[in-house]
């Protein structure tokens, strides 16, 4: 074995972590005046008024929900027919009209540069939908999603770049995840990619970087929540954003995304994803995943 790696026990499953590491060190349970001394950590006050619990889960007792300290990513949020996008959704979710006949799709890039599992990457192709139960009017429910920074969407594909995240996702969420090579990479430009099964390049983002705004801490604070069967019975799991550095651009120009017929690119081409309406980089924020609850009365 890898002297820099050590295998752990995750639930029923043996994977390797990085020694030394918030894995092999904390076991999701972190010291957070440890944490705090890592200046890779940045601030971390927000995570204190978030205690842990160890919770059930399908693969056994874990602390939950699980903190991202230092992340990063890159989104393009896609126009696509609502035929196209029915036709991927299960019953019944329906997605959420943007405009006539057309929905949105959100294909974003993920680096968790600190966090409970230690580093990876992850790329999430996502359908918007309305929040289930919701009635009525498509333009008010996302109005309102926007005035309160709180959108429903279900995830139809989500590869990440470490075992550990393969593993939790899969056994502990039942979400579509697999190992792939990704990069991510916001600098001067913003470029990122992700590999296929074959280990040639699938999708191939690069753009100019945008003026960042900074805020503070707290004042951005954003909430995706997740829907999934779990078991066979629908769930929902919440996102919790903390964003502190960020840049949006509407219709934006200069945004180069290559597919070169890997399975993201397939599953855009499947959905007609094609006009991209809006390019979000965050260069700094904080996450928190909750694990999945049942979603009572959801049929």
């Amino acid at each position: 074995m890898d002297r820099l790696f050590t295998q752990v026990e995750f639930g029923p499953h043996k994977v390797e972590v990085p020694a030394g590491g918030y894995y092999d060190r904390f076991r999701m349970n972190p010291n957070l005046d440890e944490v705090a001394r890592d200046p890779a950590a940045g601030n971390i006050d927000w995570f204190r008024r978030i205690p842990k619990q160890m919770l059930a889960s399908r693969i056994g007792p874990t602390w939950a929900p699980n903190f991202y300290y230092r992340t990063s990513q890159v989104q393009l949020l896609f126009l696509a027919p609502m035929s196209r996008l029915r036709a991927m959704l299960p019953m019944p979710l329906e997605p959420l009209r943007a405009f006539p006949g057309y929905g949105l799709v959100a294909l974003t890039f993920f680096s968790y540069a600190v966090c409970d599992n230690d580093p990876y990457d992850e790329v999430s192709i996502a359908v918007v939908i309305r929040r289930p139960g919701a009635r009525g009017s498509h333009t008010l429910e996302l109005r309102n999603a926007m005035r309160r920074r709180h959108f429903y969407a279900h995830v139809l594909a989500l590869p990440v770049s470490t075992e550990i995240a393969r593993v939790r996702g899969v056994y502990g969420y039942q979400l579509p995840k697999w190992l792939a090579a990704i990069d991510v990479s916001i600098g001067a430009d913003v470029n990122a990619r992700i590999a296929g099964p074959n280990g040639v390049p699938d999708l191939t983002l690069s753009a100019p970087l945008p003026s960042l705004r900074e805020v503070l801490p707290q004042s951005q604070m954003g909430t995706t929540t997740m829907i999934n069967r779990v078991d066979g019975q629908w769930h929902q799991a919440a996102v919790q954003t903390n964003t502190l550095s960020f840049a949006q651009r509407l219709f934006p120009r200069n945004v180069t995304l290559l597919r070169n017929g890997g399975p993201l690119s397939q599953l855009l081409d499947g959905l007609g994803a094609k006009t991209v309406v809006r390019l979000d980089v965050v260069k700094d924020a904080q996450v928190v995943l909750n694990l999945p609850t049942p979603l009572r009365g959801f049929i």
